[in-house]
């Protein structure tokens, strides 16, 4: 191991890396309950002082932000070796969904605060605080298509990744399962057929 990757492993088992650890645990604790958490009940439930945990996280929404991040995981560095668009497409929806599902309740907090911060934004109470960011989905989507991104007019290459975000995140369990009462199963079947339909009447539209 060379001396750079030597101080980054052990910085990483350091007492910072282990405090924000203990931090990050217990936001995805929380938000896997069902609650959103600011910062100060994070660092209460951690049983680190408040000044610290703003350290590390100084807002609500960075700490959310980080708790989404290592919930999604591997989803973010998703890759496909496939040269068909409806196969790779269907390889992200067939990876994700399932790692969505076993995090719901933290991507729906997350979700929550989205919704309370446009809210209060449209009220013109949301101040100066920082601005909870969701968009993971377009770069992963877009990724997903890349094949198509020459044999499609730049518009249209958008408009399929558009519509293909309706079928991908926390949203589609929302509908599926809360709103037609849809298992996992179900949901991610209807999932992948939308997903196909759509890069087929592209395709279509194309020829």
């Amino acid at each position: 191991m060379d001396v750079s990757r030597q101080s980054m492993a052990t910085a990483e088992r350091g007492p910072r890396a282990r405090t924000r650890r203990l931090l990050l645990d217990t936001a995805s604790r929380l938000m896997q309950s069902g609650v959103t958490p600011s910062v100060t009940e994070a660092a209460e439930a951690a049983g680190v002082s408040r000044a610290t945990a703003y350290r590390y996280f100084p807002s609500q929404a960075a700490l959310v932000q980080a708790v989404v991040h290592e919930g999604l995981g591997p989803i973010l560095t998703w890759k496909s070796a496939a040269k068909d668009t409806g196969e790779r497409v269907d390889q992200l929806i067939a990876t994700s969904l399932p790692r969505i599902e076993a995090y719901e309740a933290t991507f729906k907090a997350a979700l929550k605060l989205s919704l309370d911060q446009w809210a209060r934004r449209q009220a013109g109470t949301l101040g100066e605080e920082p601005r909870l960011t969701r968009g993971h989905r377009v770069d992963l989507l877009k990724e997903a298509i890349a094949p198509l991104r020459d044999r499609l007019p730049a518009a249209q290459f958008d408009r399929l990744a558009q519509a293909l975000s309706l079928v991908f995140g926390v949203e589609v369990l929302i509908v599926l399962k809360d709103i037609w009462g849809l298992d996992g199963e179900e949901t991610l079947a209807v999932a992948r057929w939308a997903a196909a339909t759509l890069v087929q009447a592209s395709a279509a539209a194309e020829a």
